[in-house]
């Protein structure tokens, strides 16, 4: 089954690197965006199975992101992961109490970062 995924990242290399990942390895469909906004507006129009959202970004922040996609019914089933770069414990229970579905730590392994995405969604791989 191939699965949707949307990854939304500001930094260019890290989309493309992640795209390629879940594409090649997974064969997985996969759409990028820039930004909190154009995330949260390509989730409303076609919810994805999963979205891969970079925690700090200008304008529109990873929280603040899933917070919206929380707040619309069409959105709020949409399992999200966070890829960040500050991976402290007292972070990882911030970002638990918010109820994504995991963390991945930045720089991640591209070819390992399909599985870590499934283990976390508890996607049979």
């Amino acid at each position: 089954m191939s699965r949707r995924v949307l990854v939304v990242d500001d930094d260019d290399d890290i989309r493309e690197v992640a795209r390629t990942s879940l594409e090649l390895v997974a064969g997985w469909d996969v759409q990028v965006a820039s930004n909190g906004a154009d995330a949260v507006d390509l989730c409303r129009a076609r919810p994805p199975d999963a979205v891969l959202l970079d925690v700090m970004m200008p304008a529109m922040d990873g929280p603040t992101t899933f917070a919206r996609l929380q707040a619309n019914p069409r959105t709020r089933d949409v399992p999200v992961v966070l890829l960040t770069a500050k991976v402290q414990p007292a972070e990882r229970r911030r970002w638990d109490d918010l109820g994504v579905a995991g963390v991945i730590a930045k720089p991640f392994d591209p070819l390992g970062l399909p599985g870590q995405v499934a283990d976390l969604l508890g996607w049979s791989r």
